[in-house]
């Protein structure tokens, strides 16, 4: 057993890492230390945390993998192996024990008649299921809320939620000043996590899809991608948007006029376009080089991680218009002409002055344009300029759904998974850049 690593998932934890120590500096700068202090107070910014969190502990589960044997397995895979080995044969509805269309099967008097056949794992451990489901989802649903009960109280204990004075009583549940909204939503996650946990080895919480595939599964596994499109495509566009912008700014004249050129030619230009071309682009260099792309995910790993660098080297133009702007006020600020006179090199100046003072703007630019990006990725995929077909995301899921929903009876639960995901996700990551904006825009303050 070894590790692999492919490109995407390098630069994903590359970010985690950038974020971690991110947030270990905060220790040395009591300023930022306040401000997400604010952030973590606001009821609904650690309500959105704590479901972000449930979202990139799941992408950073499915982005190490290990090679066994001959096949390439994330942890995800292997902590979800009963999701990912249960294949039926075709649809089934959520928590069925009988296939969605009748099959024909001869009795053994010979007659042919025509039933819901069972299915191999959806409620195989049910002798009787019309009489026995709804007793064993029962039981199973209290064994997770339990289970799910515990895990959030054992995560409550970890996070300091009981504190004990030096004389060793309590001092409460919640510290002063918090709402009990964040331990609500993290008791919620835990629960659901431990009903899933209970009950998604033994049936399809969200039915099949047409080739038998656990539709959850499925879920599970696009979050992986729409993170990465979120992050990934940050992290490319982000040292564009920020050196540029400073730039223009700070120097003016002739470095402002070509910067100015530069983003105003790439925002005249249909982002649909540019993504389609690169698409195609991308597509014709894979058929010209099938011998050094070893396996169908290294293909398609490479596709996302095009559709990412396309993203990013399009999308810094507008927080680079901004920081130009900002850098313009900034430069005629007393501090600023205090350096330039004391003879502080122009780099100095740009990274020691210039940067602290627009970090409001990065941070709110970036946590509002994540949600953008996830749903890009989906509409994308949608008109097939996105990621590969054979890897899973929302955008595979809802344009595969095409078809279910002309079906006759109604196969909908493959867009609801989808849908009702990427809206979590989407929610979440709006709900946390209001508060993040609130909290770092020195603007509002004043």
């Amino acid at each position: 057993m070894s590790f692999t690593l492919y490109p995407t998932d390098a630069l994903f934890l590359i970010i985690v890492a950038s974020g971690t120590a991110y947030f270990t500096y905060l220790r040395r700068d009591a300023q930022l230390r306040a401000q997400w202090r604010q952030v973590l107070v606001n009821p609904l910014g650690a309500s959105a945390a704590v479901v972000l969190s449930l979202y990139l502990a799941i992408g950073l589960c499915d982005s190490v993998r290990v090679t066994r044997g001959n096949e390439i397995l994330s942890l995800l895979d292997i902590i979800a192996a009963p999701l990912r080995t249960q294949v039926e044969m075709t649809y089934s509805a959520p928590f069925a024990s009988t296939g969605f269309v009748m099959e024909s099967s001869y009795a053994a008097d010979g007659s042919l008649h025509r039933d819901f056949p069972r299915l191999r794992y959806g409620g195989a451990l049910l002798s009787d299921p019309a009489s026995q489901r709804a007793g064993d989802l029962v039981q199973r649903l209290f064994a997770g809320v339990a289970l799910g009960a515990l895990g959030s109280g054992a995560i409550y204990w970890l996070l300091g939620g009981w504190r004990r004075d030096a004389g060793g009583a309590h001092r409460g549940s919640l510290p002063r000043g918090r709402s009990c909204w964040p331990w609500l939503v993290l008791a919620g996650v835990g629960m659901g996590a431990g009903v899933l946990t209970t009950v998604a080895p033994y049936y399809h919480v969200f039915g099949t899809d047409k080739v038998g595939m656990d539709v959850l599964y499925q879920t599970l596994k696009s979050i992986r991608t729409g993170l990465v499109i979120g992050t990934v495509t940050t992290l490319i566009s982000l040292p564009l948007a920020i050196g540029l912008g400073l730039a223009a700014g700070y120097f003016r004249g002739w470095v402002d006029d070509c910067v100015q050129y530069l983003y105003t030619t790439l925002s005249s230009v249909p982002g649909v376009l540019l993504v389609a071309a690169a698409a195609l682009s991308l597509d014709a260099y894979m058929a010209r080089h099938t011998a050094s792309l070893t396996s169908l995910e290294a293909r398609a790993d490479l596709k996302l991680l095009g559709l990412c660098v396309v993203l990013g080297a399009t999308g810094w133009t507008s927080l680079c218009r901004l920081l130009r702007a900002e850098v313009l006020k900034l430069s005629a600020v007393d501090f600023v002409t205090a350096a330039r006179a004391l003879g502080v090199s122009p780099m100095m100046i740009l990274f020691r002055h210039l940067l602290p003072n627009t970090l409001h703007l990065v941070v709110i630019t970036t946590v509002l344009d994540f949600s953008g990006l996830v749903l890009a990725e989906a509409v994308l995929t949608y008109i097939d300029i996105g990621v590969d077909p054979s890897m899973n995301s929302w955008g595979n899921m809802i344009n595969s759904a095409r078809l279910d929903l002309a079906r006759e009876p109604l196969v909908w639960w493959s867009l609801f998974a989808a849908f009702s995901s990427m809206f979590v996700l989407v929610l979440a990551a709006n709900l946390f850049a209001d508060v993040v904006r609130d909290a770092f825009d020195p603007r509002l303050h004043e």
